[in-house]
């Protein structure tokens, strides 16, 4: 019997002595987190603000995100136009409560920030300051993709109501209270392309990567995740070239490597482990095939990412870049991406893309070029990536400015 108590107060001693070992060791790592020149690409992690204009339109995209950023940092931020001095009482207090039940009500890990400013631009760069906390800080901004996509309401779904869902008081979709009728105010746009592009170079002037995210109100994770394991039917593709620019398509660059971390990181999501990566590169005549698909097999073996790698004959579609068709005038000018490219080329890529989706995937993710450094040029950037990507279902154009990869253990 005294042995017996004897042997389990040394187990005790040793288990609080592990525990306490333990819980040292978190509250180091964390303390390092908070500490921004400990940072190491090493320890990467998404850390993702993900601006909402309104969650009802949004549900596919919160929740794809949240898988997206693992175990990183998580905001979902939001901007509503006003000036505080033309106003009795701070207008943002009361809609907190409405903006915590939806992420209790979705089952996310996400903080949440929302500011008053006096456009979405100046808006969103606030919460680019100062969301998170030391090392903690948001590393990604996700944006919605601005086209004329009909919104729907995706917290009517009856998917996700149940008897327990709380009241949401977010303004209805313009499309939800009259088809016939135009939205003004927040049921729409808040802002103009010019500006939503120049959101784009801010992040990216801040070191920040950024992602669009187009077709995400056709995502539905209950029956994506849902798919067969056994058969594969669940795939994830990448094209990590620029294919704006023929030229470049190169997939070596921190650009390229962060599409690649990115849908590794998603792979190692428990929910989309049985998925399966492609990666497709496009090669023109002349080049050896079996040389590029080889020198990016060794690539995704030293970086231990597994994934499928087919190439793709895109000759066709790059004899009609304007680079290939003998106007030389602009071949240096700087970005070149955004200045002469026709519709009838970027019509055909986006053919290419959808002719290789066989079976089709869950998500795309595409190389997202710099917006042009000429201003006037922004509404031409946006056309282009909306012909690029027109029909291609749930799709994240993303540019990276930051290494994320490392072979060093």
């Amino acid at each position: 019997m005294v042995i017996n108590v004897r042997n389990n107060i040394k187990y005790r001693r040793m288990l609080c002595c592990n525990l306490s070992l333990f819980l040292s060791l978190q509250v180091r790592k964390y303390l390092l987190m908070l500490d921004v020149r400990k940072d190491h690409v090493k320890f990467w992690r998404p850390q993702v603000l993900l601006m909402v204009s309104n969650p009802r339109s949004s549900v596919g995209l919160i929740t794809f995100i949240n898988d997206i950023k693992k175990s990183g940092l998580y905001v979902l931020g939001h901007v509503q136009l006003g000036d505080l001095d033309t106003l009795p009482s701070d207008p943002l207090q009361c809609r907190y409560d409405s903006w915590l039940s939806l992420v209790d009500h979705l089952n996310i890990k996400a903080f949440v920030n929302l500011t008053l400013a006096d456009s979405v631009r100046h808006g969103v760069q606030h919460l680019l300051f100062i969301s998170g906390l030391g090392g903690m800080r948001p590393n990604t901004l996700v944006l919605g993709f601005y086209d004329d996509c009909t919104p729907k309401d995706k917290l009517t779904d009856p998917a996700l109501a149940d008897d327990e869902r709380p009241p949401y008081h977010f303004p209805a979709l313009r499309a939800s209270i009259d088809a016939k009728e135009e939205g003004n105010g927040e049921n729409g746009k808040v802002m103009g392309p010019q500006e939503y592009v120049a959101v784009i170079a801010d992040a990216m002037k801040m070191m920040k990567n950024v992602a669009l995210a187009r077709y995400f109100h056709q995502f539905d994770r209950a029956s994506t995740i849902s798919s067969s394991p056994g058969k594969g039917a669940l795939y994830v593709d990448v094209w990590p070239v620029n294919l704006l620019r023929p030229d470049s398509s190169s997939y070596v660059d921190t650009c390229s490597l962060f599409l690649l971390q990115l849908a590794c990181v998603l792979n190692m999501v428990r929910s989309w482990r049985h998925a399966r990566l492609r990666l497709f590169l496009c090669v023109e005549e002349g080049r050896s095939l079996r040389g590029s698909e080889g020198k990016l097999g060794q690539l995704l073996k030293e970086l231990r990412i597994k994934a499928n790698v087919y190439t793709v004959p895109w000759d066709q579609q790059v004899a009609l870049h304007w680079q290939r068709q003998g106007d030389d005038d602009y071949v240096n000018s700087f970005p070149s991406n955004a200045t002469r490219l026709s519709d009838e080329y970027l019509s055909a890529v986006n053919r290419l893309i959808l002719e290789q989706a066989h079976p089709p995937p869950a998500v795309r993710f595409l190389y997202l070029p710099r917006p042009p450094a000429d201003t006037r040029r922004y509404t031409a950037y946006l056309r282009q990536l909306e012909l690029l990507t027109k029909d291609l279902g749930p799709t994240l154009l993303i540019h990276g400015v930051t290494p994320v990869l490392t072979t060093d253990l």
